[in-house]
């Protein structure tokens, strides 16, 4: 990989320098009048009023299809008109809280027939995303689908093939891929702000029933008012059985774990910051320490990950945390580390910190410094910058969960692209689902970032 470190770095010190003599805001000043051309850009480029309406449909209407379903309806121009669950009672649920004129429905192939819908959330449990989303795609729809994108590790060409063959707009969401803070991380690495990129690490911590996915369930559940024989026709046929329906997250059969529910999100980000496509090679342990409440997958899990290099990024490792048996009661960060720094990444801020004490070795200067027996030379002090720094969104700011359905709806109206299209979820998800297959088979996993395959070493 051309080494483009030292002219990174002299751009970015030159910037820097420029924030310590106040002359400006990294990475430069933005005036109104900028402001203003940017927003008559924005008005020019996306030609639709607040009554071009796009009509959206949940598929999974628990936890996470809420939280999306109220997110995307407060874009301007976002309808919802229908609700499909296997639970009758969060079809109740869902007209109260959207409205009695909402279509519901158990069956998600009625909301697919359904001409009026223009797109779906897929909230499902994971072991539906890729049927859901393949047929989805079939009918014409435009899909937002929860991360992880698939299941399994083979599934992920059927998804990325579907949304060639009809050219629709698929976006995964891992809502952290649209924040400011990523951006800015991004920016910030390209500009040589941490130096030569060399290690990352992320950790997500939680400590509570609901962390750690013992979420509750209806006291009134029984096969009267669960299809439970949709929610199983896809895997092992079982009886009915309340805990799994709601606790699914906790079974192999229908979840992907810690790492399918929270290394997707780290990935992503990773992978959205440096332009990486992804580990070559993926190693986990861990273990079931505090949960045991039957559930199949760990509490705690850790992961390796080996980074080759590109002609975009240097090679680096990465580690990854998940702890649900942490007293502290829940940490989460993206750290990256550089040879002259390291930056937390989180969706809304990002914190840089310099190490003003690292020396550049092929700085004349500080080479000639060095040398012993030499004549003496003046180390005059230098106006030096700050160790840390702290980006943060401005107030106002309506966060990632906003942006990244402001990206999928104005994409559709635009014919434009969206932040994590179906490569780019199966390049996120198949490390953290490989991750489960290393854990459970105690072994080395290789994969072929370019090609999307497993490697045989």
């Amino acid at each position: 990989m051309p080494d483009q470190s030292n002219e990174s770095r002299r751009k970015f010190l030159t910037k820097f320098t420029k924030v310590v003599a106040g002359a400006s805001v990294f990475p430069s000043i933005i005036t109104a009048a900028d402001r203003k051309r940017n927003l008559e850009s924005l008005k020019r480029d996306i030609k639709f009023s607040p009554n071009d309406q796009i009509q959206i449909a949940v598929i999974g209407a628990g936890g996470m299809g809420s939280a999306d379903t109220t997110t995307a309806i407060t874009v301007p121009g976002v309808k919802l008109v229908a609700a499909c669950d296997l639970y009758d009672g969060r079809l109740a649920d869902a007209k109260k809280k959207w409205g009695n004129d909402i279509y519901t429905t158990r069956d998600y192939r009625e909301i697919l027939e359904r001409k009026d819908i223009d797109a779906v959330i897929i909230a499902t449990p994971d072991h539906w995303h890729k049927d859901i989303s393949v047929a989805a795609m079939n009918k014409g729809k435009s899909v937002y689908c929860e991360k992880p994108m698939v299941h399994d590790i083979t599934e992920g060409p059927a998804v990325i093939a579907a949304q060639k063959n009809n050219n629709v707009v698929f976006q995964v969401g891992s809502q952290g891929m649209s924040s400011l803070g990523n951006e800015k991380a991004r920016q910030l690495l390209k500009d040589g702000a941490i130096g030569k990129l060399n290690y990352a690490e992320g950790f997500w911590a939680r400590m509570s029933p609901t962390g750690a996915w013992q979420y509750p369930i209806p006291a009134d559940a029984s096969p009267a008012n669960v299809d439970w024989n949709m929610f199983v026709a896809n895997t092992q046929k079982r009886p009915f059985d309340a805990t799994r329906f709601f606790r699914w997250r906790n079974y192999r059969d229908y979840g992907t774990g810690v790492s399918g529910d929270l290394f997707v999100h780290l990935f992503s980000s990773l992978h959205f910051v440096t332009g990486s496509l992804g580990p070559d090679k993926i190693m986990a342990t861990g273990g079931l320490r505090y949960w045991k409440d039957g559930r199949e997958v760990p509490d705690i899990m850790l992961g390796m990950f080996d980074y080759p290099e590109t002609n975009i990024h240097p090679a680096f490792n990465l580690s990854l945390r998940v702890n649900f048996v942490d007293g502290t009661g829940g940490t989460n960060y993206l750290r990256m580390v550089g040879s002259e720094g390291s930056m937390t990444v989180e969706w809304d801020k990002v914190t840089l910190y310099r190490n003003t004490a690292n020396v550049d070795a092929s700085d004349p200067l500080a080479k000639n410094n060095m040398d012993t027996g030499k004549q003496y030379v003046y180390e005059r002090k230098q106006m030096l910058s700050p160790e840390k720094m702290e980006y943060e969104a401005e107030k106002g700011y309506k966060g990632a969960h906003f942006d990244h359905f402001y990206n999928l709806f104005t994409a559709m109206r635009t014919k434009g692209k969206v932040s994590e299209d179906p490569t780019f979820g199966y390049r996120a998800a198949a490390p953290a689902l490989l991750c489960n297959d290393s854990y459970f088979n105690n072994t080395i996993m290789h994969w072929d970032p370019v090609n999307l395959k497993i490697a045989n070493k």
